[in-house]
């Protein structure tokens, strides 16, 4: 779908921040309300706004510990894929999972408190998935970079 420069700027500043009234956005916009919602709406019905959520700050909610897990099964079978996808997508720890290529199947990002629950993790919940042939696990020292924002400028 092709976005025009308005729907664009509509989901900028929706990125930025998403409790912006249809009225603050019309006059950023120039626009009226109504064609601001009629924006918004199509939007939604076309799936490219999914959900509105609220971004946690996990410093302060005391889950400050990212780690990286690499995965590889034992097998590429369609089975094992599958069942692999259906059991790590119920663990809460694990914020993102994504299929890649490489020496590993699956990279996992997973939050938990501590060195402490992150082990707990591992031993309790993803080794006990069938089917993992191995893991390599990395640690974030500092986050440089991390935003949920996609840049609209193509």
């Amino acid at each position: 779908m092709q976005l025009d420069l308005v729907d664009k700027k509509i989901l900028g500043f929706l990125q930025e921040d998403n409790k912006q009234t249809n009225k603050l956005l019309s006059l950023k916009l120039n626009l009226s309300v109504t064609a601001v919602y009629e924006r918004i709406k199509k939007l939604e019905r076309l799936g490219i706004i999914k959900k509105n959520v609220c971004l946690l700050d996990k410093n302060k909610i005391n889950l400050d510990f990212v780690a990286f897990c690499h995965i590889k099964l034992v097998q590429h079978s369609k089975d094992y894929v599958i069942k692999f996808e259906e059991e790590v997508t119920k663990l809460k720890e694990v914020l993102e999972c994504y299929h890649i290529s490489g020496d590993y199947d699956y990279l996992l990002k997973v939050l938990v408190k501590d060195m402490e629950a992150f082990r707990e993790f591992m031993v309790k919940k993803l080794t006990s998935i069938d089917h993992i042939g191995s893991t390599h696990s990395t640690f974030m020292i500092s986050e440089v970079k991390h935003t949920t924002a996609f840049s609209l400028d193509y």
